[in-house]
């Protein structure tokens, strides 16, 4: 049995994993994760936690996470990244912990649905800083697919139906929250590209090593949660949502060009929004379904492009 579940971790790490073209497997990895954490902001619902003490057990439970898979590995030399690279490591894990705390933050001044339409603004500055940092080329239909669908990312929210009303003295604030967040998510996900020949696991490990590192006297200061579900869900914050989930989505970005990353990242609020509708027993108006398809299409669309190269 162990030795089955090596094989089956190990393959992973490698190029053209599972048996498919390296493309064609960093866009499977990549959807996964993103389609784990499509049910984030029911655990963050149900967990009742200040947004900075939800940040640090996310960090907690995911450095615990990735320490024993790490350890399981026998990877674990494989933590000390080296000096030359060190420094982009903490700014990425900076990064991330800053996007992290104000999304969480955000959610406490808009509703859910609004702040994902605003943080998923960020694949379009995927597009756009990857072409001017990365200097790679982004053709009219990737661009377009990328906008169609942040159209199907609005209409699938219904904030266009009047169903992300919002207090008007914090809507401005979690409007630049998460409009801040995303930026931040874009900047993350191109460094983290430059970073690539890292081994599996590394740069989740590390953002979560620094979130618990930092953060660690919010619960003494804001108040532990209760014992019990609560616990639960922020462990599954930690656990699925960013041990796995993360490392799934870095073994992705790592075989992706970012052009092709902006558009399969709409994966994300797809899964968000029908999990919400379904877990809140909100069923999707007509609008959202076809924001909905808008956005499925527009990732089938730029797969379907890319196969036909």
């Amino acid at each position: 049995m162990r030795s089955l579940a090596s094989r089956l971790l190990a393959v992973s790490d490698r190029p053209g994993s599972l048996g498919l073209p390296s493309v064609v497997s960093g866009t499977l990895w990549f959807l996964l994760g993103n389609a784990l954490l499509g049910s984030i902001g029911v655990f963050v619902h149900e967990a009742q936690a200040a947004p900075l003490t939800t940040t640090w057990f996310r960090c907690a439970f995911g450095l615990i996470g990735l320490t024993l898979w790490m350890l399981w590995r026998g990877a674990w030399r494989d933590l000390w990244v080296g000096w030359r690279a060190l420094p982009w490591v903490l700014l990425l894990s900076t990064g991330m912990l800053a996007s992290w705390w104000l999304f969480f933050t955000a959610m406490h001044h808009v509703p859910t649905g609004m702040a994902v339409v605003l943080f998923h603004v960020q694949p379009l500055w995927l597009l756009l800083l990857g072409a001017w940092w990365l200097k790679e080329s982004v053709s009219r239909q990737r661009l377009a697919s990328v906008l169609c669908a942040m159209v199907g990312l609005v209409l699938a929210t219904g904030v266009l139906q009047g169903q992300a009303a919002a207090s008007p003295g914090s809507y401005g604030l979690g409007v630049a929250l998460c409009l801040l967040g995303a930026l931040f998510t874009a900047g993350v996900t191109l460094v983290a590209k430059r970073l690539q020949a890292l081994p599996l696991g590394v740069l989740a490990w590390w953002q979560c090593a620094l979130g618990t590192a930092v953060l660690w006297l919010e619960p003494w200061q804001q108040g532990w949660p209760a014992w019990g579900a609560a616990w639960g869900w922020l462990a599954g914050l930690g656990l699925v949502h960013t041990a796995l989930a993360y490392t799934l989505m870095y073994v992705g970005m790592a075989r992706l060009p970012t052009a092709r990353v902006a558009v399969l990242q709409f994966a994300y609020p797809v899964v968000a929004i029908c999990m919400d509708a379904v877990y809140f027993d909100e069923p999707l108006r007509a609008l959202q379904v076809l924001g909905v398809a808008l956005m499925l299409g527009a990732m089938a669309l730029g797969e379907r492009r890319n196969a036909a190269r």
